[in-house]
């Protein structure tokens, strides 16, 4: 079933959906060669707690950390570690999540760790890239299909792949909600886009095949071929006119 949200919903959405925001943005300064991610997942840790909110991935299905954080050819879910070191030339998919009296904001974004390579940039351009042509489709009127063919029609008219396992979702009072959202046409219009749904919409866009595999420690997803990919993710309100975005700093 997917929830709509009341106004007063949608308030204390957006509050978390602003710790998320603030979060991403202070990991920017963070970010950099010789930071392990542990240090990172500490950080965001002790972030988000100041602000009275709790990490929503923290103790998610076991998840053992407060952020995920995926490293190069890592697409989603990498565990931190404080053995991980971030090295000059690195990507890194920070996922972060925020539960403030009850509702969650998520959020991602991929970071150059000082300066990468050509092919590197252009695979995060295209990726949040990808994200805004969803958002783009994100309105009352539309059907969820359409947010999924602006995130395959981008992404591969630019000669990358889209991640197929891997999904955006319905959040609010937890954190995957109904409906599922793939990033890729399913061949059917989905549900009608309807004012007061809440949606993680999130690419997770490779430079190479679209095909990925879980390493063993059961959380991280790495591509197969072992090139990179990039996750942008908003959590992103549908209104009766333009869609609002929960996770940015000027929403």
């Amino acid at each position: 079933m997917i929830v709509i949200k009341s106004k007063n919903e949608l308030a204390q959405m957006r509050a978390a959906g602003l710790i998320v925001a603030q979060a991403l943005d202070a990991l920017r300064g963070q970010v950099k060669p010789g930071v392990s991610t542990a240090e990172l997942d500490q950080f965001i840790h002790g972030f988000v707690t100041k602000r009275k909110a709790y990490p929503t991935f923290k103790g998610y299905r076991g998840f053992p950390a407060s952020i995920c954080a995926s490293i190069n050819n890592e697409v989603v879910h990498g565990i931190p570690n404080k053995k991980r070191i971030l090295q000059e030339g690195d990507i890194i998919s920070i996922d972060v999540g925020a539960t403030l009296n009850g509702f969650v904001g998520d959020s991602a974004m991929t970071y150059p760790v000082g300066k990468i390579s050509a092919g590197a940039q252009r695979l995060i351009q295209v990726t949040e890239g990808a994200l805004w042509a969803a958002i783009s489709q994100s309105r009352a009127g539309r059907y969820l299909e359409d947010i999924s063919a602006a995130v395959q029609d981008y992404a591969e008219a630019r000669g990358y792949s889209i991640v197929r396992e891997y999904v955006g979702h319905g959040v609010g009072r937890t954190m995957h909600e109904e409906p599922q959202i793939p990033n890729y046409r399913q061949g059917k219009r989905g549900p009608l886009l309807k004012p007061g749904m809440t949606l993680a919409i999130e690419p997770m866009i490779n430079e190479g095949k679209w095909e990925t595999r879980v390493l063993r420690d059961k959380w991280t997803v790495v591509t197969k071929d072992g090139r990179l990919s990039a996750h942008f993710e908003h959590t992103v309100a549908i209104t009766e006119g333009e869609p609002e975005i929960l996770t940015r700093l000027d929403s």
